[in-house]
């Protein structure tokens, strides 16, 4: 399984999302963006926005943004497996 966070250092959505993952036990990687957000190409090319959070989660083929949404997908996809 390959999941992967982009999140900025400091941003409370963004460890919103981090607590969930390690509360349901769900391995991810954490790629750091930069903190102008007109720098954050990475991001923009993976998600088409530049906004953090945003999770991917190559195994089921999902890319998303907003912690309240990834949560929700976290809960639905993970917290009954």
């Amino acid at each position: 399984m390959t999941v992967t966070l982009y999140r900025l250092e400091g941003c409370p959505h963004c460890e919103q999302v981090v607590d969930r993952l390690d509360e349901l036990e769900i391995e991810f990687e954490s790629e750091w963006v930069e903190a102008l957000h007109s720098k954050r190409d990475e991001v923009k090319r993976v998600s088409g926005q530049r906004d953090v959070p945003v999770l991917v989660d190559d195994e089921r083929g999902i890319t998303m943004g907003e912690s309240d949404r990834i949560v929700e997908y976290l809960d639905t996809s993970y917290a009954a497996a």
